[in-house]
């Protein structure tokens, strides 16, 4: 069910910055279509692959080097896709004189990512460098853990700034205030039942 929430989101999320918002162009001289990269890359490129990384271990039937390997490959996209997504987003503030970072989704989002960089070096320095076993096996709960609270934070930044975006065009009762609704509950459930299928050991 992961996947498919999450297929779906990106479906939508394309069709809304397709069809409504004009395209997505980061070299554009359009500031709204280099605006509109950031959403598509911070949910395909962060989120979405962030997810199928933590679904890894649980969804990817292979051996566990591989699930390893394709584990901290995911997260390697989701972070440099992210970091795209959220140039997009300085250089749409830039390109129109705007203030950045002055509000709570972007707090909460730049704060998120900050964070997951440093749970991948975390983990890069602990699972893939040569540990003893007894810390490898100390931190994974920790570990873990954060991976889990990351992945809400994502989702709540993600929310956010759906809301933001909805409050700046003021849409009302339009197909686009529906779509982006229902974009934002498929990005929520696609979260959850990452959630789920990677951590009650079994598929949602």
């Amino acid at each position: 069910a992961a996947h498919l929430f999450g297929i779906i989101s990106i479906i939508l999320m394309l069709v809304w910055v397709l069809q409504y918002r004009g395209g997505l162009d980061l070299d554009s001289s359009n500031p709204y279509q280099i605006l509109n990269v950031h959403p598509f890359m911070m949910f395909f490129g962060f989120i979405f692959f962030a997810g199928e990384a933590m679904m890894a271990y649980k969804t990817v039937r292979a051996v566990h080097p591989m699930q390893k390997t394709i584990h901290m490959a995911d997260h390697i996209v989701a972070i440099t896709l992210g970091i795209i997504g959220i140039y997009a987003a300085f250089k749409y503030h830039d390109r129109r004189n705007l203030t950045n970072m002055y509000t709570l989704h972007s707090w909460i989002g730049l704060g998120t990512f900050i964070l997951y960089g440093i749970q991948w070096l975390f983990g890069f320095a602990t699972f893939w460098l040569p540990r003893p076993l007894e810390t490898r096996e100390r931190t994974m709960p920790w570990h873990v853990c954060f991976g889990r609270a990351l992945l809400y934070m994502a989702i709540c930044a993600a929310e956010t700034g759906l809301m933001q975006i909805f409050t700046i065009l003021n849409l009302v009762e339009s197909h686009e205030a529906r779509l982006i609704n229902f974009l934002g509950l498929t990005i929520l459930l696609f979260g959850i039942t990452v959630d789920l299928s990677g951590f009650l050991g079994r598929y949602v």
